[in-house]
């Protein structure tokens, strides 16, 4: 019966959802940024300009203006602010009731003229340029239309200002936009590049792995197979051979049959790591944690039992991959690796409380990720599950769980008799 793990076995995973929780609107966030940063710097300026002027206009129309200025100056500041908070599929509607609302206080007072300047990029950026370009232009006269009733009348500075203002936004909102497509282009072609890198190695792992079969095919069919078709051939003939001749065909197959365990054994310790050939695997991963990450902590729960040996491999490879990350790119001051053996499965938790990262933020953590997607593909042939969570600054935790059944025991070590009763 395989003992309990001790409480602090699962402490890595509860660690580690803790820290998916604390990530997820970290994360959210910065996808978002990361989608277009110069665009929300953008429109967090002009978000500002417009409430900055709006306030600028509001001010003097406290001091003896009709009570309906700054009513109106208030609801146009909360439906401003509704459409930045709930953004719209459809930004047009919005854009017309604000727009509505401040022509409605630019007919009561000529102050709020400078309002428009932030009104002109949201044309620009929200309306067709069928569309945009007309409501910039009937914007502007709308100022000069205003600023011809204040004191002075009309004058050639009353006209080239808003002129001036409405020609500078537009060529600076197609200079952004022309700036903006060319990013996106380039954003663009470094997914491509990023992705035929990962279908390159995808195909040069499956490369390596149709030539590591290819190989081990002519092996087995050159030594196994034969040997097999011997014993096959040599139990034939004993059945119809007197009792002498039956007993020399028995020995030959016994001969044969030690060959052939020779032969497989010398296979499974050419698959085998040097790590694991005369050392479990607790001792292995203890070993690789001490070498790998001298700072940090290996533990172990429950029971050892032997393990098939692929799953021996995969968690060996694991454990290295997941150290040299931490040693190379975490910047951490403590790391934990935890062997647990339970019930029908083995988990394995590697924890470091370094600079973590974002996964799948592109080429920036190509780096440390690539290896890991690999050991994923690895741990999922066997039947299992490997996980990676991580945000910037809260550390990474990865967590495998591999089903597995009791493996016979293995030999004692290259020197073990190579005959039947040694299996």
């Amino acid at each position: 019966m395989t003992p309990t793990p001790a409480p602090h076995a699962t402490a890595p995973r509860a660690r580690a959802r803790v820290l998916l929780a604390r990530s997820r609107p970290r994360r959210r966030a910065g996808a978002a940024a990361a989608e277009a940063p110069s665009l929300r710097l953008v429109r967090l300026a002009l978000h500002g300009a417009f409430y900055a002027l709006l306030a600028l206009a509001l001010g003097p129309s406290l001091l003896g203006k009709p009570p309906a200025v700054p009513a109106l100056g208030l609801l146009l500041a909360a439906a401003y602010g509704a459409g930045v908070v709930r953004r719209t599929a459809r930004p047009g509607l919005w854009l017309t009731g604000v727009t509505a609302l401040w022509l409605a206080l630019l007919a009561l007072d000529h102050g709020f003229s400078y309002v428009a300047f932030p009104l002109f990029f949201h044309f620009l950026h929200a309306l067709p340029v069928r569309w945009s370009l007309p409501a910039v232009a009937a914007s502007t006269a709308a100022v000069v239309a205003a600023q011809a009733t204040a004191p002075g009348g009309l004058t050639a500075a009353k006209v080239i200002g808003p002129v001036a203002g409405a020609v500078v936004a537009v060529l600076t909102a197609y200079g952004y936009a022309a700036l903006y497509r060319e990013s996106a282009r380039r954003q663009s072609l470094i997914d491509d590049l990023v992705r035929t890198r990962d279908e390159l190695s995808a195909a040069q792992r499956e490369a390596g792995r149709l030539a590591e079969r290819q190989r081990l095919a002519r092996e087995i069919h050159d030594t196994l197979a034969q040997g097999f078709s011997s014993i096959v051939l040599l139990a034939r003939a004993a059945e119809n051979a007197d009792p002498a001749t039956a007993r020399a065909h028995m020995r030959e197959a016994g001969r044969t049959a030690a060959d052939n365990l020779a032969e497989a054994r010398r296979f499974v310790r050419a698959l085998t790591p040097p790590a694991l050939e005369d050392t479990p695997l607790p001792e292995a991963l203890r070993r690789v944690t001490a070498r790998t990450a001298p700072t940090a902590a290996f533990r172990l729960d429950g029971e050892p039992r032997a393990l098939p040996v692929e799953t021996e491999v995969a968690l060996l490879r694991l454990t290295q991959e997941a150290l040299a990350n931490v040693t190379r790119h975490a910047r951490a001051e403590h790391a934990a690796v935890t062997l647990s053996y339970l019930d029908g499965e083995v988990t394995l938790d590697i924890y470091d409380d370094g600079v973590g990262f974002t996964p799948g933020r592109g080429p920036a953590d190509g780096r440390r990720t690539f290896g890991l997607h690999g050991m994923r593909e690895r741990i999922a042939e066997l039947g299992g599950t490997l996980t990676v969570e991580s945000a910037p600054g809260e550390g990474t935790a990865v967590a495998a769980t591999v089903p597995v059944r009791t493996a016979a025991p293995s030999p004692a070590g290259p020197g073990a008799a190579d005959t039947p009763e040694a299996a």
